[in-house]
C-alpha cells in the first residue's frame, strides 16, 4: 500500500500542469506630451492566478505643423516590457481580470532632435479585463501608467488599448 502511495505521490509531483498562452494584438493611445496612437502585440503564459508576458509596443513621433501650434514634438517610443501578472484563476462573467508590473527597454527617437534620442531602461505598472467572446477568442482592455528612466522628454505616460487576444 505504501509504495502504491508513493507512486501515485510521485506522478502527480512529476506530471506537468498544462500551461496556458495567450497571443495579443492591440491598437491604443498615449498622453503624453499629446494623445496619439499606439500599437504592439504580447505574448504570455500562465498557470492559474501567476502569468508573465513579453510586450512590444510602438507609438508613433508626432511633429509641429508651425511655430503658432503650442503643441510639443513628439518623440516616436518603442518598448520591450517584460510582466507578471497576477489574475482571476478563471473568468467572472465572461471575464478574466488581471493586474500587472514589469520593466524593460525603451528608446525614444526625434527625427528633427536625432542627438537627443535616447534608449534606457523603463517600469510599468497596470491591470485589465480579457473578456471572452468564443472559443479562444477574446477582446483585452488594458491601462498601464509607464515611467521610462533617463532622460527621456516625457518620463511619466499613460496607455489605454483594446486587443485581440486569442487564447491557446
Amino acid at each position: 500500500m505504501r509504495r502504491l502511495l508513493l507512486l501515485a505521490a510521485t506522478l502527480l509531483v512529476l506530471t506537468p500542469l498544462p500551461a496556458f498562452a495567450d497571443l495579443t494584438a492591440f491598437l491604443g493611445r498615449v498622453n503624453a506630451p499629446e494623445n496619439r496612437s499606439a500599437s504592439g502585440f504580447a505574448i504570455g503564459t500562465g498557470l492559474l492566478i501567476v502569468g508573465f508576458e513579453f510586450e512590444y509596443g510602438s507609438v508613433q513621433e508626432r511633429l509641429r505643423t508651425d511655430d503658432v501650434d503650442v503643441i510639443e514634438d513628439a518623440p516616436s517610443l518603442k518598448t520591450y516590457m517584460f510582466n507578471g501578472l497576477l489574475q482571476t484563476p478563471v473568468p467572472i462573467a465572461r471575464m478574466q481580470f488581471y493586474g500587472t508590473i514589469g520593466g524593460g527597454v525603451y528608446n525614444e527617437k526625434l527625427s528633427i532632435d536625432p542627438g537627443n534620442d535616447g534608449t534606457n531602461f523603463g517600469t510599468n505598472l497596470g491591470g485589465g479585463a480579457k473578456i471572452t467572446l468564443v472559443g479562444p477568442l477574446r477582446v483585452r482592455l488594458d491601462y498601464r501608467v509607464f515611467s521610462l528612466r533617463g532622460t527621456p522628454r516625457h518620463s511619466t505616460l499613460q496607455r489605454v488599448y483594446a486587443g485581440v487576444n486569442l487564447k491557446f
